[in-house]
């Protein structure tokens, strides 16, 4: 099954494609490679989950968060390639969670990113190299941000 099919099978909604926040791009293809600008939690309404995890998220909701974030990577995937398809698979992810100083779950909160990625493009090609950290704050307050590279598919 395409990438693109299993979207829609899973009933998942991505939301418009976030535009850059600064002078950057969100997605840069290069090389073979697909490097992936740092996304947070955009809502379908257009706002942004925000918050510290372990004050005023706790884990379950940073999760929830990670997981958003993920369907803003897959859209601008999807706006700048055209199709989903083309991806081979994930390489590696950076997940940043906002977070207290004393919140240790961090790789829990990141899970939300990385489990929607192994249902997306499955258990093989939906899992990389991913390292999981906390920030004491994030742009604009976001709970979560996340950055990835993929592999084109040759």
């Amino acid at each position: 099954m395409s990438f693109d099919a299993k979207i829609k099978e899973l009933g998942l909604v991505l939301p418009p494609a976030p535009k850059p926040m600064g002078v950057y791009r969100p997605v840069v293809v290069a090389g073979g490679m697909i490097y992936v600008s740092g996304h947070g939690p955009l809502k379908p309404d257009g706002s942004l989950v925000t918050g510290q995890v372990g004050a005023d998220l706790d884990t379950a909701m940073g999760y929830d968060a990670a997981r958003i974030t993920g369907l803003a990577v897959l859209a601008s995937l999807q706006a700048e390639l055209g199709s989903l398809d083309r991806i081979g698979r994930i390489v590696k992810t950076l997940g940043m969670v906002n977070s207290t100083p004393d919140f240790t779950e961090h790789p829990k909160v990141i899970n939300g990113f990385s489990e929607l990625m192994v249902e997306v493009f499955g258990p093989e090609a939906g899992r990389g190299a991913r390292s999981a950290v906390g920030l004491v704050a994030l742009p604009g307050n976001i709970a979560v941000e996340v950055e990835v590279i993929f592999e084109l598919k040759s």
